[in-house]
């Protein structure tokens, strides 16, 4: 029971995955699109948790910690870098 609604939960999850890349190459704005990048790392993050529990090694839990730093650091550059012009003053 609980590998079938792992299995439910993660095609949900991948479908978000193709929403938020779909918002990525569509948005309208910059900002739309850094969000949808956000959005697009921490979907990943879900899923790689998920994967982590559906097959049993703790291996993908550090994976996506990695992914959650980079993606923060990643995130507040860009949004550095929208609002001032520059990353590093």
């Amino acid at each position: 029971m609980l590998k079938t609604a792992l299995l439910l939960v993660n095609f949900m999850i991948a479908m978000a995955l193709l929403l938020s890349l779909w918002r990525l190459i569509q948005g309208p704005s910059l900002a739309d699109r850094i969000l949808a990048l956000d959005t697009l790392y921490i979907n990943s993050i879900a899923l790689i948790i998920l994967l982590g529990m559906y097959m049993g090694s703790p291996l993908y839990f550090e994976a996506a910690l990695l992914i959650a730093l980079l993606g923060f650091v990643s995130t507040a550059a860009l949004c550095k870098y929208l609002l001032r012009g520059d990353i590093i003053e």
